[in-house]
């Protein structure tokens, strides 16, 4: 079996230290990192089509992509830092969401933050790309808070009357 570690900006730590604590001592983990390409991408055709053709030295979406190659090395130079022992490193572009499910597609398990409201539980505590990726993600999935979860009443008052999901 092998585990990957979906590294993201912020919730990338907790992460790891699951990985660390749930993964045999053999088992192979895989680091991995999706830059959204869709930024750069946005800045290449704002240059190309409103700011200057014949001059791509000045076109920002170069920039772009250089910065973001560079935060996802460091980040998973971090990640691997900290998990302390071998693994593999992966970086990929694209739709976020949709690349992460296709790097579990022959994973036993995909480790991955909640990113999204930190004060509630539920549905909330995710963000759409990791919401897109539970939802559809090819194996088990290690679903961490990272940081310490919540302090509300548990379960969550039931619906009122007439409500239907």
């Amino acid at each position: 079996m092998s585990v990957i570690v979906w590294i993201v900006e912020g919730t990338w730590p907790a992460c790891v230290d699951a990985a660390r604590a749930r993964a045999a001592p053999g088992e192979e983990i895989a680091l991995l990192y999706v830059r959204d390409d869709a930024l750069a991408e946005t800045a290449h055709g704002a240059f190309a089509g409103l700011l200057g053709r014949g001059r791509p030295e000045r076109d920002p979406g170069t920039s772009l992509e250089r910065l973001a190659a560079a935060s996802g090395r460091d980040l998973l130079r971090a990640a691997a830092d900290r998990l302390g022992r071998p693994c593999t490193c992966v970086e990929r572009g694209g739709r976020v969401e949709r690349e992460v499910v296709a790097a579990a597609r022959d994973a036993g398990l995909l480790v991955c933050a909640r990113d999204g409201d930190p004060a509630r539980l539920g549905p909330r505590s995710l963000g759409p790309a990791t919401r897109f990726v539970v939802d559809h993600a090819p194996c088990p999935v290690l679903l961490v808070w990272p940081g310490e979860a919540p302090r509300t009443p548990l379960p969550p008052p039931p619906p009122h009357p007439g409500h239907r999901p």
